[in-house]
């Protein structure tokens, strides 16, 4: 299967093309590469080494150290593993077929059909070293050799080696877990040929997904060295000041722009074992202060010998005992109840919308919590300068890397803009905190920050001057766009943004991008104008997710006052608006990724295309609240199930009503953009973008591609139906749950509603029925169930609670 059969991409510089890969290593890290991998519709090779013992199970079975299924054991057990795995790393479960299971004797053969070679062993330069000289024996002339090693020396590791080896190979240091986490760190040598690191760095963005940044070849690279660093300041800081583990993590995370995780969840989701081990990688490698910080302190090492690693062993910083989660005493060693930090600047800064304004309130407060945050943030700030040059060539790689390999909001020189150059060097220079000369030169000079956005051009300092932050073509910013003068026009809800071309993007922007008139109003202007002046629209927005869904808490409310004309008026508006986007003579794209749920898949429903997110969760969950969906969400999963047939061949119209009651009645969510084309959701002719950040571009491609080959609105068609009979059929699984006491009474009642819309009311089966027909029939099933007390208690338990109630 080609790389670029399944997924849409730019162009990547064709110095080399990546038809097979092989990763040697089958542990958590080397499989969910090759998972990785899988997923984009590259096959891998899995090698591991081969056992030297028989399992008690392998004896069992009269198996001997010569069979296959013994010798290929470790990746074999890996590959079983991807499968159970939480979050998964496939997209979905048939993406396994694409990874074959294979060890490093019988199988280094095969090396030579690979174009990428990845080495993903054991962190140790020796056994490196000899992993290598087994590989130059197979591969191929030109092929690609990386270590996704997270800190040993690349250069080291190609020593001896041959000239073609050396001059094609880096390192790749992938951040775990390789689907989901952004960062792709990579490493060149003095001897990797530049066309190799250009294509490796666009291959990385463009086919692999990744956010990448070139580091330099030290001890743990760029985001493990300044968040190992930042993490055992804080632990310090922690014993220091006698503040808790909860206390710190109460302050650490989403307050400054941090995973909620925080410092010690975090320790605790990564293991003990695999920190230690990377703080010392570079406690070896330095002296001075630096190594006095990344000296793992005492009590560390006791929960190290006592096998207190986190979350794989059980107990860590943190330990479960029933429903309560106890923090660890540092001194005592011993589980207390979780504390929070509280103070007045915490309070205070509550009162600021944005993670900048919350920082620059918090760190220059006198409070525990302002103490606590400034000696945390301060040293981490000044070490990240100190760095410059030794760990990456400019401010924007460190940045980018402690984003995407953190998921820092903010990097250290953008948290050190946020909080004010110099107001924050006044204060490190009253403490005595040594500030690097080329930031003390800098502000001298009176230059007072490190980037710049001029008429939304981004820019940072760089050896005396600024220079523009280099950005991928495919990454369009909106944000930048509107302060580019290109905003069409806005309400409370959306903007339409002119993205060039003869395109335009609707972006939603109202609270979690939950649909309200404001937004209705923006997709029926925007249609309208893009109908004029465009060649099409695409409807996508770059915040945390595309959709939630509707507007819950107005529903309810209105629900409450018994409003029944207002909900009315905006599901009419709604499907109205649905079946404008359906119809316009300019084609419609779609751009979803994270949460697309309830109201955000109707809009994408009826679009001309879907140009999904790899990340993807779409479904349609208004059952959760005790509703089905009303914007015509029943009717175009229907259409889309039933358009996704062949042409030509009979097939059973009661298996198609069957599927999609399922798929509603049952809240199904996807946990991908491809498990959305099997759940139907997307169809064969959607794509699936790997970047996320080249979403909004890959979906005004897909506008331009059907402008081009002559897009026409698609013509009204009457929809088949199964009818009384088919309804029926769709109630009798309902109905045996019900009496075995697996769903409510409240539960089979919405079951009616949405098997009699599915079904298109009492009709006869294959009886052909228009869709206004249809959306009438959602109408008043969604507002019949709006009016029962059962369903506004659970709409009211989703928006207190945040997840569904069963009553």
């Amino acid at each position: 299967m080609s790389v670029h059969s399944k997924y849409t991409k730019g162009e990547v510089a064709l110095t080399h093309h990546i038809k097979k890969a092989a990763v040697l290593g089958s542990g958590v890290m080397g499989s969910g590469i090759a998972a990785h991998l899988a997923n984009i519709g590259v096959p891998a090779l899995l090698l591991d080494i081969v056992p030297t013992e028989l399992t008690e199970d392998e004896k069992a079975k009269g198996l001997t150290l010569e069979d296959p299924q013994v010798r290929n054991r470790f990746s074999q057990s890996a590959l079983k593993k991807l499968l159970k795995q939480k979050p998964a790393p496939l997209t979905v479960k048939d993406n396994l077929q694409l990874i074959t299971a294979g060890n490093m004797e019988d199988d280094l053969a095969a090396l030579s059909d690979c174009d990428w070679i990845i080495e993903v062993v054991v962190e140790n330069l020796d056994v490196k070293k000899k992993v290598f000289e087994k590989v130059e024996k197979y591969r191929k002339p030109g092929s690609i050799i990386s270590s996704n090693t997270s800190g040993i020396s690349v250069e080291a590791m190609a020593e001896g080696r041959s000239e073609d080896f050396q001059k094609n190979f880096l390192g790749t240091h992938f951040f775990n877990p390789p689907r989901y986490l952004k960062l792709l760190e990579v490493i060149p040598t003095k001897h990797t040929d530049d066309k190799v690191v250009k294509f490796m760095k666009e291959y990385g963005e463009d086919v692999l997904g990744k956010g990448v940044v070139l580091a330099k070849d030290t001890p743990n690279f760029i985001a493990n060295r300044i968040g190992t660093y930042g993490l055992l300041v804080t632990v310090q800081e922690m014993l220091k000041g006698g503040y808790s583990v909860g206390e710190v993590d109460s302050v650490t995370g989403p307050l400054i722009g941090r995973p909620k995780s925080a410092t010690f969840r975090t320790l605790d989701v990564v293991g003990l074992d695999t920190f230690v081990h990377v703080a010392n990688n570079v406690y070896e490698q330095v002296d001075g202060k630096e190594k006095e910080v990344f000296d793992v302190p005492a009590f560390m090492k006791k929960m190290l010998d006592k096998g207190w690693l986190g979350s794989k062993s059980g107990q860590g910083f943190y330990l479960k005992q029933g429903k309560e989660i106890l923090q660890l005493n540092p001194e005592t060693l011993e589980y207390e109840e979780r504390k929070k930090l509280r103070t007045p600047a915490l309070e205070m800064s509550k009162q600021e919308k944005g993670v900048k304004g919350k920082l620059k309130t918090l760190v220059y407060s006198q409070d525990k919590a302002g103490q606590l945050l400034w000696d945390i943030i301060a040293p981490v700030l000044t070490y990240s300068a100190e760095l410059l040059g030794t760990i990456a060539d400019d401010i924007v790689s460190i940045d980018r890397a402690m984003k995407w390999g953190f998921g820092w909001e903010l990097g250290p020189f953008e948290t050190w803009d946020a909080i004010g150059l110099e107001k924050s060097i006044g204060k490190m220079k009253e403490q005595g905190l040594a500030v690097p000369k080329w930031v003390a030169e800098m502000v001298e000079k009176g230059i007072t920050s490190f980037y710049k956005d001029e008429d939304g051009v981004e820019s940072f300092y760089q050896n005396g001057d600024y220079q523009n932050v280099e950005v991928n073509p495919k990454v369009i910013n909106l944000k930048q766009l509107k302060k580019q003068g290109k905003l069409i026009k806005k309400n409370s809800g959306a903007s339409l943004v002119d993205i060039g071309d003869g395109v335009a993007v609707l972006e939603f922007h109202s609270p979690n991008n939950a649909i309200g008139l404001d937004i209705i109003q923006m997709i029926n202007f925007a249609v309208d104008e893009v109908e004029k002046n465009y060649k099409g629209l695409v409807i996508g927005n770059q915040g945390k997710n595309f959709c939630v869904g509707a507007n819950l808490a107005m529903i309810l409310m209105e629900a409450q006052d018994d409003n029944d004309f207002e909900i009315d008026m905006v599901v009419r508006h709604f499907q109205q608006a649905m079946l404008k986007v359906k119809y316009s003579s300019k084609p419609v794209v779609a751009a979803p990724f994270g949460m697309t749920l309830g109201g955000g898949a109707e809009v994408c429903l009826p679009a001309a295309h879907v140009q999904a997110s790899m990340e993807t969760y779409m479904g349609l969950v208004e059952v959760g609240v005790g509703l089905i969906p009303g914007g015509g969400g029943n009717k175009e999963l229907y259409i889309k199930h039933l358009n996704s047939l062949p042409n030509g061949i009979e097939f059973d119209l009661q298996k198609v009503a069957n599927k999609v009651f399922e798929t509603i009645a049952m809240a199904k969510v996807s946990t991908s953009g491809d498990e959305a084309r099997s759940n139907n959701f997307l169809n064969h002719a959607d794509g699936v973008s790997v970047n996320g950040d080249h979403l909004i571009y890959d979906a005004k491609q897909a506008v331009l591609s059907l402008h081009e080959r002559g897009y026409k609105a698609p013509i009204r068609k009457k929809v088949p139906v199964v009818g009384e009979s088919g309804y029926a059929t769709l109630l009798l699984g309902a109905q045996s749950m019900h009496l075995s006491g697996f769903i409510s009474e409240h539960d089979l009642k919405i079951a009616k509603k949405l098997a009699n819309v599915i079904a298109g009311g009492k009709v006869p089966y294959g009886t052909e029925v228009d869709e206004q027909y249809l959306l009438d029939l959602e109408r008043e099933a969604f507002l019949s169930l709006v009016r029962e007390q059962k369903s506004q208690q659970r709409m009211q338990h989703m928006l207190v609670k945040g997840k569904p109630l069963r009553n």
